[in-house]
């Protein structure tokens, strides 16, 4: 008796996923695809897929589809939307001490393996073209070193930007634009153009320890807003925000690889916060810093894309992207734009001319565009790579995301295991993570950790991960943090 048709579709795509061909993580086709492209019947492509389900070789997303699931005899599980609960207050961020106390407790001390950043390993970047480019820069202009170069960034680097970000929905002219140290110094210029001291600005929760440093070290009140590992930012939790009396002078978000949680705001999402932003008179902040670092190689829609009042101001950053030596970032700030530029002259004056040229010549080329390739495919391998590690070591019930591209993976403990007891564990050891209380002025994610990816997955890494697990097991006692200090993961 012939095998069943279905049956020999599941056994093509099961040699599939043993040979590599469909990688861990990785969207399945839908079921429209299996039926145009095997001409079989509705019933039969869902066969395939339930068949494939049975075994644990695809989990089903709602709304999503089917994914290929990790290896390791269990499937990843997936980190919780965030519970629906009162927004805590707006309140001063004071978590400046905490935070410098775990970053000098990880200089302290010898590391072996680093996973507490978020940037890649040196030979990621194109380390030989931008020393080529900055070569004949100063072959071509050797008075660069003793002349001092425009306040908002030299001519050629921000012609280069706003060329490249028309790919992005952005027209902007060059003279919009203003360089600055980092992205860090971008959405520092761009709070203090939008605020006074005590006034409230809404971030996402969990949310870059970066920016609550700013935010503390400027005397703003800060109000978190949950987040979704899967869709950004909840709008309806903003929006009851607001309609309850919060007046918010500002919102800092990251559409696009969300840090740390890796989430991607959906287009109607988008299209939805900068509408209600401009209605409500908020500023609204878009830190860009990671969308170049998508898997899928097409340009994402900028926020400012959408912005017909003036009302966003657009923050980026190469320092994740091009170069990490360089500390180049960028912004353009709509209505705000001469403000900025008074307040970059005042804060910190013109950057460096070289690192400006340099950085032009290479992404005014096409090899920027294949570094970009070559780097995402490196990171979405080295990403599956630590998930991989992650469910051989971990426990039964932990969690993390699987980004669609980033640096980084973000991880809750199972029962309520305490992430700042594995950080001191782990750092006796020479293995340094940054624990979830890094990322909130709450302690809603005391159970979880971002651990980095950005490096090759060596034997040294793949050890260090599992020793992580082993220690998440022997050091972390359940039940260590209260149900109502941790709740579930964002």
């Amino acid at each position: 008796m012939p095998t069943p048709l279905y049956q020999r579709l599941a056994a093509h795509y099961r040699d599939a996923v043993a040979a590599g061909s469909l990688t861990p993580g990785a969207r399945f086709p839908s079921v429209r695809s299996l039926m145009a492209q095997h001409e079989v019947s509705l019933t039969t492509a869902l066969q395939v897929c339930r068949v494939l389900e049975q075994e644990g070789l695809l989990e089903a997303r709602p709304r999503s589809g089917y994914f290929v699931c990790h290896p390791a005899g269990r499937p990843a599980l997936r980190l919780n939307e965030p519970e629906a609960r009162p927004l805590d207050p707006a309140a001063y961020v004071g978590m400046h001490a905490r935070v410098s106390e775990f970053i000098a407790r990880g200089r302290q001390q010898p590391v072996k393996v680093n996973f507490s950043g978020a940037r890649g390993a040196p030979e990621l970047y194109p380390a030989e073209a931008l020393r080529q480019a900055a070569g004949r820069a100063l072959r071509e202009d050797p008075e660069l070193f003793v002349r001092a170069g425009p306040v908002a960034g030299e001519p050629v680097f921000r012609e280069v930007l706003a060329k490249r970000a028309l790919a992005s929905g952005m027209v902007i002219a060059p003279e919009e634009i203003v360089v600055t140290q980092g992205c860090i110094e971008a959405l520092n210029l761009a709070l203090r153009a939008v605020t006074q001291p005590g006034d409230i600005v809404a971030v996402e929760s969990p949310t870059f320890y970066g920016l609550m440093q700013v935010l503390e070290s400027l005397s703003l009140r800060v109000l978190e807003i949950p987040t979704s590992p899967q869709t950004g930012i909840s709008l309806e939790a903003l929006e009851l925000a607001v309609h309850h009396g919060s007046k918010i002078a500002a919102l800092v978000v990251v559409p696009y690889l969300q840090n740390p949680l890796g989430s991607v705001m959906p287009a109607v999402n988008q299209a939805r916060l900068v509408n209600f932003c401009a209605e409500q008179g908020i500023a609204l902040i878009e830190d860009d810093t990671y969308s170049a670092l998508l898997d899928e190689d097409v340009p994402q829609r900028a926020l400012k894309a959408l912005d017909r009042t003036g009302g966003v101001i657009h923050c980026a950053s190469l320092h994740k992207v091009l170069a990490p030596g360089l500390r180049l970032g960028w912004m353009t700030a709509g209505r705000w734009q001469a403000r900025v530029e008074m307040l970059k002259y005042a804060q910190s004056r013109h950057n460096d001319g070289l690192p400006q040229y340099a950085a032009a010549a290479v992404m005014g080329s096409s090899q920027y565009d294949r570094h970009l390739r070559r780097l995402r495919a490196t990171l979405n391998l080295q990403r599956r790579q630590v998930s991989d590690a992650l469910l051989r070591a971990f426990p039964v019930g932990t969690r993390f995301n699987t980004p669609p591209g980033g640096l980084s993976l973000w991880v809750e403990l199972p029962d309520r295991r305490d992430a700042r007891a594995l950080f001191a564990a782990a750092l006796a050891e020479g293995i340094l993570i940054a624990p979830g209380v890094m990322f909130s002025n709450v302690e809603r994610y005391a159970t979880c950790l971002r651990l980095n990816c950005g490096n090759p997955f060596t034997p040294e890494v793949a050890a260090a991960v599992q020793r992580l697990g082993e220690l998440c097991l022997t050091r972390c006692r359940p039940g260590a943090v209260g149900s109502g200090a941790a709740g579930s993961a964002a």
